[in-house]
C-alpha cells in the first residue's frame, strides 16, 4: 500500500477548497495564536480572530469524514492583566457552525520557562480541543493505554464491599464504577492530561510542538492508511509523525521557508506492507507513554 504525503504552499483558506468532501480522518493543528508570530503569520488581533478562523473551520468541517476528529491546539493570551476570551468565543461559534465539541485535553508543558508576573503564574499548559461532526466517531482507546502504576498497589490492596460492586453515581448521571474490575489488569485508560516537554530549538520554528503530541492523537483516532491533515503545517511535525506511523497526510503552509524545509525532509510516497497485528501484551507494554 502506498502512503502519500501531500504538501501545499499557500493560504489554507484557499488550498482547502481543493480537498474533497469527507476525505480526512484526523485534523490536528496549531494555528497562529492571536497577536502572535507577527513577523511570519501577520498576527491576527484577538478581537478579529473568530471572524478570521471561522471560514477555515467551515472548510475543515466539509473535508472531515463523518467518523473523523478535529483536534485544535490553542491558548488564550493575556491583555492588560486579563485573559482574552477569543478561544471561548471561537468554541461557541464553531458549535453554531455545526461542530460537536466533544472533549478538552490539556497539554502540560513539563519544561515551561520560569518567570514572574504581578498577578499570575507562568503558563505551563495549553488546550487541545476535540471537535467532531457528531457523537459517533472512530476512536481506538486501547492504543493509548498506560501502566496501572502505584494506584494498583494502594487502591486495589484492600477493597471495600462497595468496591466489589457497581457503585452508581449519587447525582443520577447514569455513570458508575466497579473498582474490582481492575484487579488483574496491568494497563489502564489514560486521563485527558498529557505531560510532554516543548520543542523549539531543534525545529527552526518558533512554536513547534513535541512529536509525542500528534503521535498520541494519531494513535487514538486513526489507523494505518488513514489520512491526517494539518492546515498550519509549520515545521511539519504532524506530517512527519503521520508518515512514520503509516498514515497518509496533507500539510498546508503559507511560509515558503517552512514549506521547503518540510518538503526536503519527507518522502512524497512511502510503500507499506501490511503485517498481522501483534497480540496485545497486557503485562509488558512496548514503550513508555508520555501520558499519566
Amino acid at each position: 500500500m502506498d502512503i502519500k504525503s501531500e504538501l501545499y504552499l499557500g493560504d489554507c483558506r484557499l488550498v482547502l477548497k481543493d480537498i474533497p468532501d469527507n476525505s480526512v480522518d484526523l485534523i490536528f493543528t496549531s494555528p497562529p495564536y492571536a497577536d502572535q508570530r507577527k513577523s511570519t503569520y501577520g498576527g491576527i488581533a484577538a478581537e478579529k480572530y473568530v471572524e478570521w478562523f471561522l471560514p477555515i473551520t467551515s472548510e475543515l468541517l466539509r473535508v472531515l469524514k463523518p467518523s473523523g476528529t478535529f483536534v485544535l491546539n490553542i491558548k488564550e493570551k493575556v491583555v492588560n492583566g486579563e485573559r482574552s476570551t477569543y478561544v471561548m468565543e471561537l468554541i461557541i461559534e464553531m458549535r453554531k457552525q455545526g461542530w460537536f465539541w466533544t472533549e478538552e485535553f490539556i497539554w502540560h508543558k513539563k519544561n515551561s520557562y520560569p518567570g514572574k508576573w504581578p498577578n499570575r503564574f507562568r503558563d505551563a499548559w495549553e488546550r487541545l480541543l476535540q471537535f467532531n461532526k457528531s457523537k459517533h466517531f472512530s476512536m481506538y482507546q486501547e492504543e493509548v493505554m498506560v501502566p496501572m502504576g502505584d494506584w494498583k498497589k494502594t487502591r486495589l490492596k484492600n477493597l471495600s464491599q462497595t468496591d466489589k460492586i457497581r457503585d452508581n453515581s449519587k447525582v443520577g448521571s447514569g455513570f458508575g464504577k466497579n473498582i474490582s474490575n481492575w484487579i488483574d489488569r496491568e494497563l489502564a485508560y489514560p486521563s485527558n492530561v498529557l505531560h510532554l516537554a516543548t520543542e523549539c530549538s531543534n525545529k527552526n520554528h518558533s512554536a513547534a510542538f513535541p512529536e509525542g503530541l500528534p503521535e498520541w492523537f494519531i494513535k487514538l483516532f486513526t489507523q494505518n492508511g488513514d489520512t491526517v491533515l494539518d492546515p498550519f503545517m509549520g515545521s511539519g511535525t504532524t506530517n512527519i509523525v503521520a508518515q512514520r506511523m503509516y498514515r497518509n497526510s496533507i500539510g498546508i503552509e503559507i511560509i515558503p521557508e517552512y514549506y521547503e524545509k518540510v518538503k526536503s525532509e519527507m518522502q512524497p510516497v512511502q510503500y507499506m506492507l501490511f503485517e498481522p497485528k501483534p497480540s496485545y501484551e497486557k503485562d509488558q507494554p512496548e514503550r513508555r507513554y508520555s501520558v499519566r
